[in-house]
């Protein structure tokens, strides 16, 4: 893979890296439907995501909504499939901001990460960690590092021994050391992601 060689200068990554065929991002074309599902994706186990996902799609025919779709269906059919105030809120927030504003690729890719960000969390129910996990899953941007990510604060932890006992300079040693990552950021945290869900 064309990260393999800069990735593999940091020791401890090269040993989470080898024997690995490594990653390819598929960027997504529908922004606001990604969004949509984030919302509800998150803090659920991803087979309980997966049935929310399949509820939403079948009140639209099996088939992805448009915004507009979404600002028209009522607050209390989303609640019906199991969503609860919040998300549906935050899923209508999404959608009104998108025919308000627009969020397709074509308007996001002129962005970089950081406008992206301050662009996408004016959204209630839109946080930082939401739009970095946009930018590497549904944007493809390789040099994103999501420092407030529970499973990448692990999976280093680990990795590089770092304490958890205060957060913030732990923090800081995270993203001393991911620095020399860049500008392949994204995949470094692939291959954490992928080391600590493995064990």
């Amino acid at each position: 893979m064309h990260y393999f060689e800069h990735l593999n200068q940091d020791a401890k990554l090269a040993t989470l890296i080898s024997g690995h065929a490594g990653f390819n991002l598929s960027p997504k074309k529908d922004i606001c439907f990604y969004l949509c599902n984030s919302i509800m994706s998150q803090q659920l186990s991803v087979k309980v995501a997966d049935v929310f996902h399949k509820r939403f799609l079948a009140l639209y025919g099996n088939k992805k909504p448009s915004a507009q779709q979404i600002v028209d269906t009522p607050f209390e059919t989303l609640r019906n499939i199991g969503l609860s105030n919040a998300k549906a809120n935050y899923i209508k927030n999404v959608a009104e901001f998108e025919l308000a504003f627009g969020m397709n690729v074509k308007k996001l890719n002129k962005m970089s990460d950081d406008e992206i960000i301050d662009y996408l969390t004016q959204i209630k129910g839109v946080g930082r960690w939401t739009v970095e996990m946009l930018l590497m899953f549904a944007l493809g941007r390789e040099d994103v590092f999501p420092a407030d990510d529970l499973g990448i604060q692990q999976a280093m932890q680990k990795v590089y021994g770092i304490k958890n006992s205060d957060k913030k300079l732990m923090l800081k040693k995270m993203k001393k050391i991911a620095a020399n990552w860049a500008p392949y950021r994204t995949y470094a945290c692939l291959h954490l992601w992928h080391h600590k869900d493995s064990k």
